[in-house]
C-alpha cells in the first residue's frame, strides 16, 4: 500500500510528563468569531462516513477517523488548527498511545499526515473549502493552503448539502487536481474502498448522502445497517423453523388419519408397516 501519509519530523520540544496534547479546551479552539454550531447536517453526514470507513486491507486498530476535531499542522504555531467536518488517517493507532482517546489530532507528535479530508459546504464557508480565499497578512494559513500544501493531504472531498454536489481532488505533483468520478463513486484503491452519493435514509431522513462503498461499488454497512439485517436473517430462520414444525405436525395428522382409515377397514396398520 503506497500511501504517502509520513511527514518530515517538526521540530518540538519534548512533551513534558504533566503537560498534554492541545485540545480545543487549553488552546483558542473555540474562537468567538465563529458563527456558532453547526446544522444538524453536519453532525449527522460525519457520523455516516466514519461507521462506514472500514479499509478492507488495513488494520482497523491502525486507522484513525475523527469528526469537527482540532487538528493541528505547525509546531511553530501552536494554536494553529483546522477542524475538518471529517477527516482519516490511515497508519496511526486508533486509540492514542494504544490506550487513550485523542481530544485532538497534533500533527508534529503523531507525524503521520491525514489520509483523505471530507469538508462539507456551507455559505459561510464554501470560499475557503474550495480553495478561493488568499491568506491574509499575519493570519493563519487557510484550509486548502493547510490541506494542499502544508500537510499534503492525498484526497480532499468538498460536499454541498445544497446542490448534492461532489467534488473531488487528488494530490498530484504537490498541488491538488479535480479527479472525476467512475459510477458517481471515488475509487480510492490505497484504501480499497471508493466514496460516492447514497440515496437513502440515515437517522430517519431519506435524502443524498456521501459514504463509503467497496471499490466494487457495495455499501459498507453501518452497524445498525448490520443489526437489521442480522435481525432480518434471523426472523426468517425463525420462520423456517417454524414452517418446517407445521409440515411435520401436518404430516403427523396426516398419518394419524390414515392409520384411523386402516383400521375402520380391518386393517392394522402395525403389520403393515
Amino acid at each position: 500500500m503506497n500511501i504517502p501519509t509520513r511527514l518530515p519530523p517538526q521540530s518540538a520540544p519534548p512533551l513534558p510528563p504533566e503537560q498534554t496534547l492541545p485540545t480545543m479546551y487549553d488552546l483558542p479552539s473555540e474562537n468567538p468569531e465563529e458563527p456558532g454550531l453547526p446544522d444538524t447536517f453536519h453532525a449527522d453526514q460525519p457520523q455516516l462516513l466514519d461507521s462506514t470507513f472500514q479499509p478492507r486491507n488495513w488494520d482497523l486498530d491502525q486507522i484513525f477517523s475523527a469528526m469537527d476535531l482540532n487538528l493541528y499542522y505547525d509546531a511553530r504555531h501552536p494554536n494553529w488548527y483546522k477542524r475538518p467536518d471529517w477527516f482519516a488517517v490511515a497508519g496511526v493507532p486508533r486509540l492514542y498511545e494504544g490506550r487513550d482517546m485523542r481530544l485532538s489530532y497534533v500533527i508534529w507528535y503523531e507525524q503521520i499526515r491525514p489520509f483523505v479530508v471530507v469538508e462539507l459546504l456551507s455559505p459561510g464557508t464554501e470560499d475557503e473549502d474550495l480553495g478561493r480565499t488568499a491568506q491574509q497578512p499575519g493570519e493563519p494559513p487557510t484550509k486548502w493552503q493547510v490541506y494542499e500544501q502544508i500537510l499534503g493531504v492525498p484526497y480532499y472531498i468538498v460536499f454541498s448539502r445544497y446542490t448534492d454536489r461532489v467534488q473531488a481532488f487528488r494530490l498530484t505533483g504537490g498541488h491538488y487536481e479535480p479527479v472525476e468520478l467512475t459510477d458517481g463513486r471515488l475509487p480510492i484503491p490505497e484504501i480499497a474502498l471508493s466514496l460516492g452519493l447514497w440515496q437513502g435514509s440515515y437517522k430517519n431522513m431519506n435524502r443524498l448522502w456521501l459514504r463509503w462503498f467497496t471499490l466494487e461499488g457495495e455499501l459498507i454497512p453501518t452497524p445498525s445497517e448490520r443489526a437489521s439485517v442480522a435481525e432480518q436473517r434471523a426472523t426468517a430462520a425463525e420462520q423456517r423453523a417454524t414452517l418446517a414444525e407445521q409440515q411435520t405436525a401436518e404430516a403427523q395428522q396426516r398419518a394419524e388419519r390414515l392409520a384411523a382409515k386402516l383400521r375402520e377397514l380391518g386393517i392394522d396398520p402395525e403389520r403393515l408397516a
